[in-house]
């Protein structure tokens, strides 16, 4: 039994609920017979109870083998439970003295339950059933009772009743509706927050390697200077140099983007220029890739607001891209540029095996284990673009690969 009233959605809480009512209804029913000596039908309450307990019993089976969750609780068979307790109490309270009932207002606690668990049209339909059930509990009353002024009395209960319900109905499920969005909102905020906090972190450890590395690379960089005296014509010196030089910009511009990133600097780019840069940085860093574009044309002044991050974080799936390629024997990698309802889209396709079912749902939500770190790459990509408010979209191409797709409003000035 302890099993039975354990609460672990919506249907199971009303089952609980509607067990607790048969009790009532149970001891009611006793105490009414014996203790007042007031004599019920007891064969048509009896046959009515007993065919809630199954109904319940089923019910409890049912949904206890499928163990649903409460985000998986369906409407319908919310719906569905709401309306048999409906209609349960209908007929006990029709053989038990119909609206003249004192436990006639109880057909308002199913109102009160679908308006904190339906949606407003399901909420419609259980507030209706009860209306016309108490309506026709009404109508069914002997002429005996309708003696006198009793008449305007059994209207006015019929007119109370249909108050209580359109109030019911309506400010409990607006509050809950109210309740259920800041419930919402505050959940996102949380995740927002907890995102940003591990993005914080990461830019602290970059930060702090790369302060560890400029005094090596400077150390390293006065060796192949001396050695560039030495040996002025050796080419091993002569790539070592250039090596060495394009870490010395890398750190440099690192800590370029740091600073705009911390003092917030966004400016407008065209979207072509971008595009340009970007096919440009693939080009010179892997030569090796054949490259397939699709630039649609764009005006000069079709640009976006952009901070110091975004190139940067293109670029991370641009690379997670060719490693996908690489990884599938392939050197092809295809980008796509274009304007589409005031949003600037760039596509980058890989031709690799595409992503599971498991890192389509996790990826860009928070940092992936990936042995190529293509969890962390997207992550930092995709708290980049949210910033801007930019969308990344990730699927699989229907003729193989995976399919990036990122889109950034179009700046102002551009609409």
């Amino acid at each position: 039994m302890t099993n039975f009233f354990k609460i672990t959605n919506q249907i199971q809480a009303i089952i609980a609920l509607r067990s607790i009512a048969i009790a009532i209804q149970l001891i009611l029913i006793l105490f009414v017979n014996i203790g007042l000596n007031y004599q019920l039908p007891w064969l048509p309450l009896v046959s009515i109870i007993g065919l809630e307990i199954l109904f319940t019993l089923i019910s409890h089976t049912y949904y206890h083998h499928r163990q649903l969750s409460e985000k998986k609780a369906s409407q319908n068979a919310v719906l569905i439970q709401i309306c048999a307790d409906i209609i349960f109490l209908s007929f006990i309270l029709y053989f038990s003295g119909g609206a003249t009932n004192a436990f006639v207002s109880l057909l308002l606690i199913p109102i009160a339950i679908a308006a904190v668990t339906l949606t407003p049209l399901l909420l419609t339909v259980v507030a209706s059933l009860a209306i016309a059930s108490y309506s026709i509990l009404l109508w069914s009353l002997p002429m005996s009772v309708m003696h006198g002024n009793m008449q305007g009395h059994f209207i006015g209960m019929g007119i109370n009743f249909l108050f209580s319900a359109l109030v019911v109905a309506i400010v409990v499920g607006k509050m809950a509706r109210n309740i259920n969005q800041q419930e919402l909102a505050i959940a996102a905020y949380r995740e927002d927050l907890l995102k940003q906090e591990q993005v914080t972190s990461l830019g602290v450890a970059s930060a702090q390697v790369t302060h560890q590395l400029a005094t090596p690379i400077a150390t390293v960089q006065l060796l192949a200077d001396e050695l560039s005296e030495d040996f002025p014509d050796n080419d091993i010196v002569v790539d070592m140099q250039n090596q060495l030089s394009r870490c010395k910009d890398s750190l440099a511009g690192f800590r370029a983007m740091v600073f705009d990133i911390k003092e917030q600097v966004i400016k407008e780019v065209n979207c072509q220029y971008l595009f340009n840069n970007i096919t440009e940085n693939v080009r010179v860093n892997n030569p090796e890739m054949n490259l397939t574009l699709t630039n649609h044309s764009h005006t000069a002044n079709t640009k976006i607001n952009t901070d110091a991050a975004l190139l940067p974080a293109i670029l991370n799936l641009i690379n997670n891209a060719i490693r996908a390629s690489k990884a599938n024997n392939s050197n092809t990698l295809s980008l796509s540029s274009e304007i589409n309802d005031l949003n600037w889209q760039l596509t980058i396709r890989d031709y690799g095996k595409g992503f599971t079912l498991a890192t389509l749902n996790e990826l860009g939500v928070k940092p992936v284990n990936s042995e190529q770190g293509f969890g962390m790459a997207v992550f930092l990509s995709h708290a980049s673009l949210e910033r801007l408010g930019g969308k990344l979209a990730l699927t699989n191409h229907q003729d193989g690969g995976a399919l990036v797709t990122l889109s950034l409003p179009l700046a102002i000035a551009s609409i």
